[in-house]
């Protein structure tokens, strides 16, 4: 006969708590000594137990689109604004849509709130247009036509500097006065608008629709330029070229509002800061590029340069339309050859192209780290369908959270009274087991909070509170399960050492089929909501998994090492394990076997 495996360990046997015990521990001191360490010895809080910035925001139709406030514009602009602050690691802000046309964004205290206040209305539609002439922002100053503009370095991103303008007249030294200045930038106007010969691609590359019909010649073939997309008639370029001439780009009014009701496809004035920081104007042909062919964007620092600058990659098709502008481009001269980075009405960048450009690009100037990482972030989470406008800034008191978060935790602690009060009732000595896994379960839930807040941008709110004083149910059930089981084993005659070994396997069985159905419940909730819900669903399934931590690593090996003790191996009266008040069947005993008698006289 084979002799037993004494190296495996019997279904049923103690183990080793001691050991288990310990690691709980050492891992409960970790994270405590791991929050004070971090500095943040409390939990984060939602807008809704601390305060912070309400905006309202209301839509304005888009140029061109007169029907475009409507729901779908309205929850794309939701879920772009919320990508974006997020984005800048602002968690439990909270975007929602009120009425037919506003949109309400809460951002708590403590966060990025500037930072996230600039970018949640910001538009962010990005084109990039042809430059056709480029002036000094002044409505008197010259047209500086001719003058050098860098070229494109030989590489597949474009330089976004461009260059110092020469503020004399070829030749001559002296200052033209207002009339001959505004008559120059007319000319300029016209001439640039004469000579524009680049027809608009489409997504494929090919030319605009007025260059495909087949009863015309080609450019090349007729040696004519192509028609441009700029305005036909003559009260249409002289509307241009007022608007141009009289520019004053260092007003800010007249920046915003120089180009505001322009479409894509229209030429445009507009305005914008060259490397120096001078204001410059601009007439810019019709959009070649828009922000949805960008596919990622994101601030870098330069290490060549020393400056930051923001890259950007194309899709495929963008690629083609970039590759294409950018081949046209090349074969003009200054300041044709320029392309304009156009963000919400405003030249951010015009670069100039000596060469055919590959998919990508970047944006250089004066930018900081922290104003290329947010345009980066800008763009990367696309435009907004809608033009909003700021309607109104408040500031978020925490008082009635705080009046709902003491009512929400003198209910918990009732709560856990009551909870206390039965265990303790009912299930006496052993009651002293389930406090202190309730304990060391609500030590690591507020240690794991507190350590989410900075970690992953986590903020405790008052529906976070609800689930974490949920939890205590689910946590006070586990203790039940097993207590019970361990009861049914002493019920069947057992001494309570073999009761509390084979009663974990069955009581382990159905704890961890509870604790999977509550997870599953409050991951579908967290993914199927938005929102304060999700700080329920969040909470209620990180307390979940800590419930069954905390019975593995805690309440196990402590109900081993107590059943060692006479107080509750004896079955105590208040141990909660009384043979007799469980109503104990006798153990079960073999009958004995009577002896053959041995003298012949009793046989």
């Amino acid at each position: 006969m084979a002799a037993p495996n004494k190296g495996r360990r019997q279904a049923g046997s103690p183990g080793r708590p001691g050991r288990t015990l310990a690691l709980f521990l050492i891992a409960m001191v970790a994270l405590t000594g791991g929050m004070f360490w971090s500095g943040h010895v409390t939990p984060r809080l939602g807008i809704d137990l601390a305060g912070g910035t309400s905006i309202t925001l209301q839509a304005k139709n888009t140029p061109g689109k007169p029907n475009a406030i409507n729901k779908t514009n309205m929850d794309t602009a939701v879920s772009i604004i919320e990508r974006r602050v997020n984005g800048l690691g602002v968690s439990e802000a909270e975007v929602q849509t009120q009425g037919n046309e506003n949109i309400i964004v809460n951002i708590p205290r403590g966060t990025n709130e500037k930072q996230a206040r600039e970018q949640v209305g910001t538009t962010a539609q990005l084109y990039f247009r042809p430059v056709l002439t480029v002036a000094a922002g002044s409505p008197t100053t010259p047209q500086p036509s001719g003058s050098g503009s860098p070229s494109a370095a030989p590489s597949s991103s474009t330089s976004a500097s461009t260059g110092d303008k020469a503020d004399e007249k070829a030749g001559d030294g002296s200052t033209p006065s207002p009339d001959a200045s505004a008559t120059a930038q007319g000319r300029a106007v016209t001439d640039a608008l004469k000579a524009d010969a680049s027809p608009s691609p489409d997504a494929s590359g090919s030319d605009s629709p007025s260059d495909k019909s087949s009863d015309k010649p080609s450019d090349k073939e007729s040696g004519a330029p192509a028609p441009s997309a700029s305005p036909s008639s003559d009260a249409a370029t002289a509307a241009l070229e007022k608007k141009f001439t009289e520019l004053d780009c260092t007003n800010e009014k007249a920046r915003t509002e120089v180009n505001q009701s322009a479409a894509p496809k229209d030429t445009i004035v507009a305005c914008g800061q060259n490397s120096g920081g001078e204001w410059e104007k601009y007439v810019l042909g019709p959009a070649e590029l828009e922000g949805t062919d960008v596919d990622d964007a994101k601030g870098v620092l330069d290490q060549q340069r020393g400056m930051w600058i923001v890259t950007m990659d194309f899709t495929g098709a963008g690629t083609k339309k970039f590759q294409s502008i950018t081949g046209k481009l090349s074969q003009q001269q200054a300041p044709m050859n320029q392309f304009a980075i156009v963000l919400d009405g405003n030249v951010v960048s015009a670069p100039s192209v000596s060469q055919t450009l590959g998919g990508s690009a970047e944006i250089s100037g004066s930018f900081t780290q922290q104003s290329a990482q947010d345009l980066g972030n800008i763009l990367s989470y696309g435009a907004l369908p809608l033009t909003f406008q700021e309607q109104s800034v408040t500031t978020v008191t925490a008082a009635l959270g705080g009046e709902q978060l003491d009512a929400g935790l003198i209910a918990g602690a009732i709560g856990l009274a009551l909870v206390i009060i039965y265990l303790v009732a009912y299930y006496r000595g052993l009651s002293a087991i389930a406090i202190l896994s309730l304990g060391a379960s609500g030590i690591m839930t507020y240690t794991i909070m507190s350590l989410l807040g900075p970690g992953i941008g986590f903020a405790l709110n008052l529906p976070a509170v609800c689930g974490a004083i949920v939890a205590i149910g689910i946590t006070a059930d586990s203790f039940i399960v097993y207590f019970e089981r361990i009861r049914d084993e002493i019920r069947e005659g057992r001494t309570l050492r073999p009761a509390v070994e084979r009663a974990w396997p069955r009581a382990r069985r159905t704890i961890l089929v509870s604790d999977f159905v509550s997870f599953l419940a409050a991951a579908v909730l967290f993914l199927v909501t938005v929102g304060k819900v999700q700080g329920f669903a969040f909470t209620l399934g990180l307390t979940t998994l800590l419930d069954v931590v905390v019975v593995f690593f805690f309440t196990k090996p402590v109900m081993t090492i107590l059943a060692r003790t006479k107080f509750f191996s004896s079955g105590h009266s208040w141990s909660g394990l009384d043979p007799k008040r469980l109503g104990a069947k006798p153990p079960l005993r073999r009958a004995r076997r009577v002896s053959a008698p041995t003298d012949p006289k009793e046989a």
